[in-house]
């Protein structure tokens, strides 16, 4: 079953089959993301800190999970509240779905100046 948020309109059917492709076998699911390539800061400690970006991933959608799978992990969530992407559900369940890298033009429209950058990529043949 694919989940997809409305938001991102950038989503290609080639991204889509790379998710499918990449993740379809996997029993915990996928999902597209990108690797975090911004350096990353925190105040977590009352001051400014660089984070790593080792490892660090932004989540993006489509996500792919069994259906059986995903029904029991929003059902079974422990803080629904901290559910932030269906993916999250999933991991509340200890397990780990693949990461699909995605790309840039699928960004989540949530600021008006995603507006902008959207219409470009939309502008665009998706293939580049």
């Amino acid at each position: 079953m694919l989940v997809h948020d409305a938001a991102r309109p950038g989503v290609t059917p080639a991204l889509i089959a790379s998710l499918i492709d990449a993740a379809g076998a996997n029993p915990a699911g996928g999902l597209l993301a990108l690797p975090v390539v911004d350096t990353v800061k925190t105040t977590r400690s009352g001051r400014v800190e660089t984070t790593s970006r080792d490892g660090l991933w932004l989540g993006q959608t489509p996500q792919m999970f069994p259906y059986a799978l995903l029904l029991r992990a929003l059902e079974q969530a422990p803080d629904p509240a901290a559910i932030t992407d269906d993916a999250s559900a999933v991991e509340m369940l200890g397990l780990s779905p693949q990461l699909v890298e995605g790309h840039p033009r699928n960004l989540k429209v949530t600021l008006p100046t995603d507006l902008r950058i959207a219409e470009m990529y939309l502008s665009m043949d998706p293939a580049q």
